[in-house]
């Protein structure tokens, strides 16, 4: 491969990776626009999807959780700082290569590189936006009457994703979501014998809680659920989606770590110092 004048030219390159196709053909869609205002000593420079976990982003983690499970195509929502993320993608065969800079000819040749097999759409939705808005605005990119999956830009999980599809196509819902044990500070849900979400309550603490862990698959009609002014998924489509039924709970007893505060991410950088990265595992639960 050939850069010149920062525009990538293949040549000829023999080494580029084969790569077979995915399990499941799915997008999978990546909320990254927001500020992380819990962050802020990292979100000021930065938007939250790039705070560093073990030397890479967050987003990295949590795109390699998808692909090592066979889902490669990505829809990253972006916002707040998301010329950032349009260069991390942008620059990422840069950064992951050997290589060989001509000055006098204004090119560079890539000598040996790693790559990822992610195909990756970098999508602006408002600065500003609500969750719900983002979602709304990304729905030209994702494939017709098919689901997909959704998350946050800031979760890591090591929940078995073909096994949540599995149960999102027997529940027969518009949405499911993966419903996880809580630090103190969340709010739970109620859910039925039938894996239905029937409620939301705040701050509710107790062995038998369980909260949104934010990883969902949406039936692509969610769309018809998401309308108003700048509407957020979790307080109006959510709550909706629960009252008539249509929220199916995929219960996950295994890891789940949201990085919200520097404490989170303290606490996923010393996880990843000694090795214990359940989310990069391939023996999911």
């Amino acid at each position: 491969m050939k850069i010149t004048n920062h525009a990538l030219v293949i040549l000829n390159y023999s080494e580029f990776p084969t790569f077979g196709s995915t399990l499941v053909d799915m997008k999978v869609v990546i909320l990254a626009g927001g500020r992380g205002t819990r962050i802020s000593e990292e979100t000021q420079s930065k938007p939250k999807v790039l705070v560093e976990i073990g030397g890479k982003p967050i987003i990295w983690h949590l795109m390699k959780y998808f692909s090592n499970q066979g889902f490669n195509e990505f829809v990253v929502c972006l916002g707040y700082k998301g010329d950032q993320v349009k260069d991390f993608f942008c620059d990422f065969v840069l950064r992951n290569a050997d290589l060989y800079v001509d000055l006098a000819r204004n090119s560079i040749d890539i000598l040996k590189m790693e790559t990822e097999n992610w195909k990756v759409s970098l999508i602006d939705t408002g600065e500003s936006s609500n969750t719900g808005e983002r979602l709304s605005r990304v729905r030209p990119y994702l494939h017709e009457e098919r689901s997909f999956f959704f998350t946050y830009g800031d979760g890591l999980s090591d929940v078995n994703l073909n096994k949540l599809h599995t149960f999102h196509k027997k529940a027969g819902k518009v949405a499911s979501l993966t419903a996880v044990r809580p630090p103190g500070r969340f709010g739970a849900l109620r859910i039925d014998a039938e894996q239905n979400v029937t409620s939301f309550e705040e701050k509710v603490d107790g062995e038998n809680s369980r909260i949104n862990g934010g990883f969902f698959v949406l039936d692509r009609k969610v769309f018809e659920y998401i309308s108003g002014d700048n509407p957020s998924f979790e307080y109006e489509t959510l709550p909706q989606l629960s009252r008539l039924g249509e929220l199916a709970a995929y219960k996950h007893d295994g890891f789940w770590h949201a990085m919200d505060t520097v404490r989170d991410r303290d606490i996923l950088n010393s996880s990843h110092e000694r090795g214990e990265t359940p989310w990069l595992s391939n023996r999911m639960l």
